[in-house]
């Protein structure tokens, strides 16, 4: 049969243009990939159930990261091409020196090299320059003698992080022989005496006397090459010589009878071969079945040494042995990029210095520093025994400290601690991968206690770092040059995809599951108030809400934000209490106020709103004591709609609550309840007035200073003692005196008033404002806000606090200083921070929705959004499976054939001398492979490349039999 013409001798049509054929690849995420993709999946539940705005921000940052790297690692594996290259020959219990060579046509890339010898995974990394072919040795274990059969060999160009890798399969080695190792210090081997020894008798072959000349092969010792011949004919011939039979060396396998090991027999023969090879000596090898002719040279002491790798019986491999520890690795890792991993995890790690014990922050650091000190100095690295103990140790403090392990403070200052022993007992890359993605999990939960600017730039900068320590470990041995600019170009290309993403992403309206948050930081507000409790919250200048306002502003006496209702007095707290019975009546009046309110996170259920809440959030209701609550408190900074309206409360109120509302502790305060009982003939509203005018002529002072008042008839002491208190003493003796006077009373905690930012127009409340006054019920009025501190020191209403302590009878606060203008601007930004970044979530996406004319879509255009985005994040992945598969019909049923045969095909490798080489491979398929060949052909180059042709060939592929996995 003629042998079918190699691809680029067939003519080919004027009309068809063939572009040159990219390499197939595959593109798939490596274990650092997919790690990374679950703390990604991980964070956006996190970020879903706690509404962090700044969170959803950098979970999509990441997110954007790990699609741009899929698109570096495209890109590199259309440039990447590599040959695994044999040795000439193996040495049992040595490692075969195979050499792969990587060359990249495009950009610089970091590409790993692997083969698989039996069930082992061996692999080389290399860093290749743009347009560069680099060499690095790829030593293969060869531990018997025999046949050293590679399989699946591989080239994977690697993502500057190493999350994706494109592969490529390289062509399959032929199986190298590897010789036997020769015995140290053999014996010579004995000599076996010619027989009929004399001249012209009892000859082999030889390097004493010349016979004449024959044709070069390869082999030949360069000294036997006639060169004066070659000169004169332009062809290589090599002398033969022979030498009488006696100066042969005859190796026999009998000679090495006194071993009874086969392996040390070969030994001994394979350390005689050797010494023929170095002496350059005539030998002859006889084996049980076989003989070697006589003869000298390289090629013949290869051929001899060949016969003694494929020796039968060949020895067996020992059964693997499980080993239950992993032992550390013989070579420690390399210091600069390890002390540049704990530098990027310290970065992440200083915020929660802030909020921690100290023990916490000095065993963090002293830890850190210690690991990265073992990288300058041979320290001992610390027992694990140890380790699990000091963690143990401080799980049980933390607990004991804050009474869990499971809230904000407590959890978090746990895993700092866990993260920074698991850096002491750091050994390999893979667990320096570990700690960079665990520094990115400690730096989201950083936005679980501020998500303000401060905090962005950190979490901006920790994200750039840690990135950067991921590229340093991109390959054990390889480090990429300039590991932070290369995580800044993936996170500027990232910045589009997460802009997009935070600003579509569907944003429930509600938590998926709550957890205990522990706040360290005081509301403002209790479930309980006594005498006492508001003082020292008023030096606090802690933000507690922002309220923006779709019209004007209420005038300062309507600023009230109501809060909890406490109605149960036992003569030193007023606590809450659940009335049950029918609702109480609201008969609202007057214009609507619209307003949005930014709260900080506080745990607690109940919300703040002006009198009277009409419209509440999703999730939110009134209570009977007219009090927003929500079903589940917010654990981080959350945007909430109001409406509110005047309205009359409680004309129509239960009578068991009225009755409550006028109970006092029996026997206690007994002046007061004097006093008040001697208004008891006055009309409702005359014993108000009355009460009012006690307190304003009586003496008394708004301090923030008071003294401590006894626990028993502090009502009396404060009245008629020392008349000096803050707004809980006067509501609270208030209330005391309208129920002595035979009226309804309750105190109702909030805040008062707020100071307007002019550069937005919004309301900014703080702890400092918070407030308590009364509600009287009087007869055809029902719940009248009445509130004593004003009595007192009117400025608190119309000037706020600090106006209030200094000028009490001020009609308003005094005109802002420069400083103090500029505080308010930054806190504009602050407030505008707070929409749109930390505090964007679903009404305003819904808002900005509908600002760009598409909000009658709702949720349904945020997931189809969704769905658009999460495409175009997998598209690297399928342009890249695309990009496998060659265009052309006929291209692509040879790459099937591929594919069904496990046999890949080299770079540039013509179809013909790849069906050539399956057949060695398969010679029981070679008729149907010559079938193939002819027919791909026919399809590809034939003048009149028609249908039937291609159908020809895609069933002469299926004929093909699938090929074992090699």
């Amino acid at each position: 049969m003629d042998q079918p013409p190699e691809e680029d001798s067939f003519p080919r049509p004027a009309s068809t243009v063939h572009k040159p054929r990219s390499t197939p690849f595959v593109l798939r995420p490596t274990r650092l990939g997919l790690a990374f993709l679950g703390l990604i999946l991980v964070t956006l539940v996190g970020c879903i159930n706690y509404a962090l705005g700044l969170g959803y921000a950098v979970t999509f940052l990441l997110g954007g990261v790990w699609v741009a790297a899929a698109a570096h690692a495209t890109r590199a594996g259309r440039a990447v091409t590599a040959t695994l290259d044999a040795p000439a020959e193996a040495v049992a219990g040595t490692d075969a020196a195979f050499v792969a060579r990587v060359t990249s046509a495009g950009t610089a890339l970091t590409a790993r090299v692997r083969v698989w010898t039996g069930r082992r995974r061996l692999e080389v990394a290399a860093r290749v320059p743009a347009g560069e072919t680099v060499s690095v040795p790829f030593p293969v274990p060869a531990p018997l003698r025999g046949t050293l059969a590679l399989s699946r060999p591989q080239v994977a160009a690697l993502d500057p992080l190493g999350f994706w890798e494109a592969r490529h399969a390289l062509p399959l080695p032929e199986p190298l022989t590897v010789f036997p190792a020769a015995e140290m210090d053999a014996p010579p081997p004995p000599p076996h005496p010619s027989p009929g020894a004399g001249e012209g008798s009892g000859r082999t072959c030889g390097d004493e006397d010349f016979v004449g000349l024959r044709p070069y092969l390869p082999g030949d010792s360069p000294r036997q090459v006639s060169w004066r011949h070659a000169a004169r004919l332009g062809s290589l011939l090599t002398r033969e010589t022979d030498a009488p039979a006696g100066a042969l060396w005859s190796l026999d396998w009998a000679d090495t009878a006194r071993l009874t090991d086969p392996e040390a027999r070969l030994a001994r023969l394979a350390a005689w071969v050797q010494a023929a090879r170095c002496t350059g000596a005539s030998f002859r090898l006889t084996l049980p079945g076989v003989t070697l002719p006589a003869g000298t040279g390289e090629a013949h002491a290869r051929a001899a040494l060949a016969l003694l790798a494929r020796q039968t019986p060949l020895p067996v491999p020992p059964p693997p042995v499980r080993k239950a520890v992993r032992p550390s690795p013989a070579v420690p890792l390399p210091g600069a990029p390890l002390r540049f991993t704990l530098f990027a995890l310290a970065v992440a790690l200083a915020p929660a210095a802030l909020r921690q014990p100290v023990w916490v922050t000095l065993l963090a650091a002293g830890v850190l520093g210690y690991r990265a000190a073992r990288t300058v100095r041979p320290l001992p690295a610390p027992p694990t025994l140890l380790l699990g103990l000091a963690a143990g140790v401080a799980a049980a403090l933390l607990s004991a400290r804050y009474g869990t392990l499971l809230g904000r403070e407590a959890g978090t200052t746990l895993l700092v601690l866990l993260v920074a022993l698991k850096a002491a007992e750091t050994r390999t890359p893979r667990d320096a991968r570990l700690l960079a993605l665990l520094g990115l999990f400690v730096t989201l939960t950083h936005f679980l206690f501020g998500q303000g600017p401060l905090v962005a730039a950190h979490a901006l900068f920790s994200v750039l770092l840690l990135l950067a320590a991921l590229a340093v470990w991109t390959a054990p041995g390889v480090r990429e040059e300039r590991p932070l600019r290369a995580s800044a170009t993936l996170a500027l290309q990232a910045a589009p995809l997460a802009a997009l993403l935070f600003l579509l992403f569907p944003r429930p309206d509600g938590p998926l599951w709550q957890l205990p948050v522990q706040d360290a930081a005081r509301t403002g507000l209790a479930d309980q108030v006594s005498a006492g409790d508001f003082a020292h919250l008023a030096q606090s200048r802690a933000v507690a809400f922002r309220a923006d306002f779709a019209g004007a502003l209420p005038a300062p006496a309507d600023r009230y934000w109501r809060g909890p209702v406490y109605e149960a007095y036992d003569g030193v707290r007023w606590t809450q209490v659940r009335v049950r019975g029918p609702a109480p009546s609201v008969e609202v009046s007057g214009p609507a106020v619209t307003y949005t309110l930014t709260l900080e996170p506080s745990g607690r259920p109940w919300l703040l709103a002006l009198d009277t809440p009409t419209a509440l959030p999703p999730g939110a209701f009134l209570t009977s004591a007219f009090q927003a609550v929500t079903l589940r408190p917010a654990a981080s900074r959350t945007r909430l709609a109001f409406q509110s309206r005047p309205a009359r409360l409680g004309l129509r109120e239960n009578a068991v609550r009225l009755a409550f509302d006028r109970e006092l502790p029996s026997g206690d305060s007994p002046r007061a309840h004097a006093l008040g009982a001697s208004w008891r003939g006055l009309a409702p509203q005359a014993r108000v007035e009355a009460a009012l005018e006690f307190l304003r002529t009586g003496g008394f002072t708004y301090t923030l200073s008071p003294p401590t008042l006894p626990e028993r008839d502090r009502v009396d002491v404060f009245l008629f003692g020392t008349r000096r208190g803050f707004c809980e003493h006067y509501a609270s003796a208030f209330a005391f005196l309208m129920r002595a006077a035979g009226l309804p009373a309750r105190i109702v905690g909030g805040y008062l008033g707020g100071e307007v930012n002019p550069g937005d127009g919004s309301l900014t409340v703080r702890q400092q404002d918070a407030h308590t006054w009364t509600e009287v019920w009087l007869p055809g009025r029902g719940w009248v806000r009445v509130d004593p501190t004003a009595s007192i020191a009117p400025a608190r209403v119309n000037a706020g606090l600090m106006t209030a302590l200094l000028h009490p009878t001020a009609a308003a606060a005094p005109a802002p200083t420069l400083f103090h203008r500029a505080a308010l601007r930054l806190d504009a930004l602050q407030n505008r921070w707070n929409t749109w970044v930390a505090g964007y979530a679903g009404p305003e996406q819904r808002d900005l929705l509908r600002r760009v004319g598409v909000g009658r879509m709702g949720a349904f255009l945020s997931l189809a959004a969704s769905g658009v985005l999460l495409g175009l994040a997998l598209l690297p992945a399928l342009l890249a499976a695309r990009r496998a598969q060659p265009t052309d019909p006929a291209a692509r049923a040879l790459h099937l054939l591929t594919r069904r045969l496990r046999l890949p095909r080299a770079p540039g490798e013509t179809a013909t001398a790849y069906t050539q080489r399956a057949a060695r491979h398969f010679p029981e398929q070679a008729g149907i492979l010559d079938d193939v060949l002819r027919a791909y052909q026919l399809a590809r180059y034939a003048p009149d490349r028609n249908a039937e042709a291609l159908r020809e060939l895609r069933a002469a592929v299926r004929r093909v039999r699938r090929g074992r996995k090699r």
